[in-house]
């Protein structure tokens, strides 16, 4: 039991290295905190509450693994290579993929309680 919640405990840690020193990990969290809110202003349904938590997970998670790749390959290659950029870039898209299918989700949830809301 030790173990477990020493991994735990390190794997929080690697969450605060990101979230400390990504810039965007940092503008992800506070989307998802504005997002959050917004669905409580909304009164969103079960469903749509998954929708929108994996749609955060999602981007997060690949935040993450961006993060991850980008330090090993600082590790590995220090200096400018085509393959440490190809690899990062890569990883970056990643990430893109994973706002814009997020954003879509967003806006499939969340656009038409916030109409009627506005409206």
């Amino acid at each position: 039991m030790v173990k477990f919640f020493r991994s735990v405990l390190l794997a929080l840690s690697g969450i605060g290295f990101a979230i400390r020193t990504q810039r965007h990990m940092q503008i992800h969290c506070v989307a998802a905190i504005i997002v959050i809110g917004l669905g409580c202003v909304l009164s969103l349904d079960a469903v749509q509450w998954c929708m929108i938590l994996i749609a955060i997970g999602l981007v997060v998670t690949a935040e993450l693994i961006n993060t991850a790749i980008e330090q090993a390959v600082d590790l590995a290659s220090p200096g400018r290579h085509p393959l440490a950029k190809a690899a990062k870039d890569v990883a970056a898209g990643a990430v893109l993929a994973a706002a814009i299918v997020a954003i879509a989700i967003g806006l499939i949830v969340l656009g038409p309680p916030l109409w009627q809301f506005i409206v």
